[in-house]
């Protein structure tokens, strides 16, 4: 089954998103698309890559996370496939609100075994779907960022947006 590929300009770089039947398969900070193939299931990876213009309510959920409402991100669905604890750890880092980062013990915890936190990292290491599975949210107990596919500076860029995004949501009106 063939899969569109749109690659959009971010703040954090080209942001590249492959997707099938309205939901992402794959996605990254990169231009070159061979870094997301290799992430996607391989039950689930497209037979063709058709370049396209925009997909619909995806393409405008990344741009609406980049202009300060980080919700439709995750209204956007997403197609990946793994075992039951990494597909519903997947699922969980869905409901970490922006702004408000877990640690790999509490992300653990969400995903309903406190003592799987390396089971908990390694969902954050093999999901495909960045941003709209949210594992830039994972960080240290000690509070530093830990690792990110994408690289530090993306991670920290992300986190610092959705803190200043989640204060002016909170400030008075």
């Amino acid at each position: 089954m063939n899969a569109q590929l749109l690659t959009l300009s971010t703040p954090d770089g080209p942001f590249t998103i492959i997707a099938r039947d309205g939901a992402v398969l794959s996605s990254g900070w990169t231009a070159d698309p061979g870094e997301l193939t290799g992430q996607i299931h391989a039950d689930l990876l497209p037979g063709a890559l058709e370049t396209v213009t925009g997909l619909g309510a995806i393409s405008d959920a990344v741009e609406e996370f980049y202009s300060g409402n980080p919700g439709p991100v995750m209204s956007v669905p997403v197609l990946q496939k793994s075992g039951p604890f990494r597909g519903h750890a997947w699922e969980m880092l869905r409901t970490v609100p922006p702004g408000h980062p877990v640690t790999y013990t509490e992300y653990a915890e969400l995903a309903g075994n406190v003592k799987a936190v390396r089971a908990a990292a390694s969902a954050c290491a093999f999901n495909a779907a960045a941003l709209f599975v949210p594992c830039h949210r994972v960080i240290r107990t000690d509070g530093s960022l830990g690792g990110f596919r994408w690289g530090l500076a993306i991670k920290e860029s992300l986190l610092d947006r959705e803190h200043v995004q989640a204060l002016q949501q909170s400030a008075p009106r």
